[in-house]
C-alpha cells in the first residue's frame, strides 16, 4: 500500500477509501477518533472490539500504520509509569487530511459523545483512558 495519501478522485485514492473502510480497520479509525484524546492504548483498542482477535486489531492497527493513517506514539521515558501504557495509536495529519476529504470524519464529534456514555467499561479501561499521553504527535 502506497503512503502518498492523495486526496483525489484517482485509483489510487479510491483503493486507499476502499482499504480504510474495511470493517476492522474502519472500526479501529472510529475507535480512535470517538476516544477522548484520540490516542488509544493498545488495550483500549483491542477491548472496543470484544468480537475481534488481539492478535487481528494489532494486525490491523500495523496496516493502518503501514498505509500512513495512523501513527504509533510513545511517551519519553521519563513520563512512563509502571502499570500504565505508554504506546498510543493516532490518525497522522496525512490520514486526518485523507479522511476528511473522503468524508470519512462526517460523524467525529458523534463518536465523541457516544463514546462518553459507554457505562460498562473495565476498570483497567478507565485507568488506561486516564494515562499521560505524549504532547507531541
Amino acid at each position: 500500500m502506497s503512503t502518498d495519501l492523495g486526496t483525489g478522485g484517482s485509483a489510487e485514492a479510491r483503493e486507499l477509501v476502499h482499504f480504510v473502510t474495511q470493517q476492522t480497520r474502519f472500526a479501529l479509525v472510529t475507535n480512535i477518533l470517538q476516544h477522548p484524546q484520540q490516542l488509544p492504548s493498545m488495550y483500549e483498542l483491542e477491548q472496543l472490539n470484544p468480537s475481534v482477535s488481539d492478535a487481528t486489531v494489532y494486525k490491523h492497527i500495523q496496516k493502518l500504520i503501514d498505509a500512513g493513517i495512523v501513527n504509533e506514539v510513545a511517551l519519553s521515558d521519563d513520563r512512563r509509569r509502571q502499570g500504565y501504557p505508554w504506546k498510543f495509536y493516532g490518525l497522522t495529519d496525512e490520514g486526518r487530511a485523507f479522511l476528511e476529504a473522503h468524508n470519512l470524519l462526517e460523524a467525529e464529534e458523534t463518536l465523541q459523545r457516544i463514546y462518553e456514555t459507554i457505562s460498562d467499561k473495565p476498570d483497567k479501561m478507565v485507568k488506561y483512558e486516564n494515562a499521560p499521553r505524549p504532547d507531541d504527535r
